[in-house]
């Protein structure tokens, strides 16, 4: 299984960026696909999370700024992220895995795509 993240860039605070991340295998095993960051010198954290049939989960920090979604026909789950501030600086990463465990925890999350710098000037 391969994760392949794309869509990072560098905004102005107030800015739009929109992040894909295309799973090479839909099966059982990457029935969910979150978004984690990692900013530097700090642990990576979760962002949101989703399922190939429904649902969306996000981390207080995000909550009505960020939207997750899905393309089922393109194998693809977006995250399209609005009103970004400096804080939200940090390389973030796309993880799959079946869906049985908590959806925030990173070590839950069995394959990883490779990381896209996302950085938000003030």
């Amino acid at each position: 299984v391969q994760l392949q993240a794309s869509g990072g860039g560098s905004v102005q605070a107030g800015g739009s960026l929109r992040l894909s991340c295309v799973v090479s295998e839909r099966t059982a095993a990457t029935n969910r696909v979150a978004w984690f960051r990692q900013a530097l010198g700090n642990d990576r954290e979760f962002v949101a999370a989703t399922t190939w049939i429904g649902g969306a989960y996000y981390s207080d920090s995000v909550r009505g700024r960020f939207a997750i979604s899905r393309d089922n026909a393109k194998d693809t789950v977006y995250l399209q992220m609005n009103s970004l501030r400096p804080e939200d600086t940090a390389v973030y990463y796309c993880a799959a895995n079946a869906a049985r465990d908590r959806y925030e925890r990173a070590s839950n999350y069995n394959y990883w795509g490779q990381g896209t710098l996302v950085t938000v000037s003030s």
